[in-house]
């Protein structure tokens, strides 16, 4: 084994961070404090939003956008196959239903066409939303999406915690991932491995002020102070959550965001630097499809392996790759071979999903990353897949 492992991905936390933090601690506030609306502020000018709500997590964020919605049992949300559990679990968190949509192959993300197929399920229950994931940081064909669901009566949600940084181009327009000019809401976390880190973290942006102040009043526990009310006055019209991001770790996410920049040009050149030295192990191995509209600042560095032409398992190449000091991950198993949702809704045919799952792995790809470790990166996966 080898003595030191790069990670898939891994936070990248300099002094100025650490200095952030501890001057939260030394001040008046260590939650609910204004260190959370300077955050909210900083992010929604960043992505090009009108309203962002700080959230304690990434799940967190979609079950909120699911009961700013106010999406109820028996109405029905598609989220695509390959994802994080998370994004069809907010939809159950609620009482709604699933429909997983199938996935491009080659890329992973829901596409018009595979929205258009879990459509045709709907059986005439009523859709409420529709929960494109920018998975890997790659933009999904956000336009086109945005109508099939509009003809149902249905908005979108961005699943977007791969792709803060992200820009893509419809038409002659472009755009920031987190602008919501499409969808209703966009949702984003802060986990280590995302591209700003804050421990643990989420974001809900949004263009209209009542889906915002509705966040803001689930996320600590659905409680209002009516104007004009005494001081200790508060009431509670539904119940929320404690789902409140604390100043600490906001104060940690606005230093993280000043290095957006930073962090997203280092992720575009590792990427390039990647797609430069796997060029010569296709087709064995090639880096996932970037559709023609998307500029990603990529979260995750997928390849996709012909595991059965290399004469190898997944498990022998990830074994393979640790033991020459490179770690791995998949993203994602199918969410609808869960067992969870094979015993609700069976196990629909879903090509696409299955397809990109048994060919998927991450590599390692951070900013902290030096320059030599994507060769060295690619060194150990043809010599795993004796190339």
């Amino acid at each position: 084994m080898a003595d030191s492992v790069l990670p898939y991905g891994r936070q990248t936390i300099d002094d100025d961070d650490i200095a952030a933090v501890a001057d939260a601690l030394r001040g008046d506030f260590l939650t609910t404090g204004p260190t959370v609306e300077a955050f909210e502020r900083a992010f929604a000018e960043t992505v090009g939003a009108r309203h962002a709500v700080a959230c304690a997590n990434g799940t967190a964020a979609l079950h909120l956008a699911m009961l700013a919605l106010k999406v109820q049992p028996g109405e029905v949300v598609i989220a695509p196959s390959i994802t994080f559990l998370a994004t069809a679990n907010c939809a159950r968190y609620v009482g709604a239903d699933v429909i997983f949509a199938d996935v491009d192959p080659a890329s992973g993300l829901m596409t018009p066409e595979t929205l258009a197929a879990a459509l045709e399920r709907l059986a005439g229950r009523r859709l409420r939303a529709v929960l494109p994931v920018h998975l890997r940081g790659d933009a999904c064909e956000l336009p086109a999406l945005e109508a099939l669901a509009g003809r149902h009566g249905a908005v979108l949600v961005e699943d977007a915690p791969h792709a803060l940084g992200t820009t893509a181009t419809f038409g002659n327009a472009a755009e920031t991932i987190g602008d919501v000019r499409h969808s209703a809401m966009a949702t984003f976390s802060f986990h280590p491995v995302k591209t700003i880190a804050t421990g643990e973290g989420g974001m809900v942006t949004t263009n209209d002020a009542a889906l915002a102040e509705r966040l803001r009043t689930l996320r600590s526990h659905g409680m209002t102070r009516p104007p004009g009310a005494d001081p200790w006055w508060y009431e509670m019209s539904e119940p929320g959550f404690n789902y409140r991001l604390p100043d600490i770790l906001c104060a940690l996410g606005l230093s993280q965001l000043r290095k957006l920049p930073a962090f997203a040009a280092r992720r575009r050149a590792l990427a390039a630097a990647y797609i430069e030295a796997l060029a010569p192990l296709a087709p064995l191995v090639t880096p996932a499809a970037t559709p023609p509209w998307s500029d990603p600042v990529l979260h995750l560095m997928t390849v996709l392996i012909d595991f059965d032409r290399a004469g190898l398992s997944r498990r022998a190449v990830v074994e393979g790759l640790r033991a020459r000091g490179v770690g791995s991950q998949v993203h994602y198993i199918p969410v609808h071979s869960q067992p969870y949702y094979r015993g609700l809704y069976g196990e629909p045919s879903l090509p696409g999903a299955e397809a990109w799952y048994a060919r998927c792995l991450s590599l390692p790809l951070y900013p902290g990353m030096a320059d030599g470790d994507v060769g060295r990166v690619v060194d150990a996966l043809r010599e795993t897949l004796r190339l």
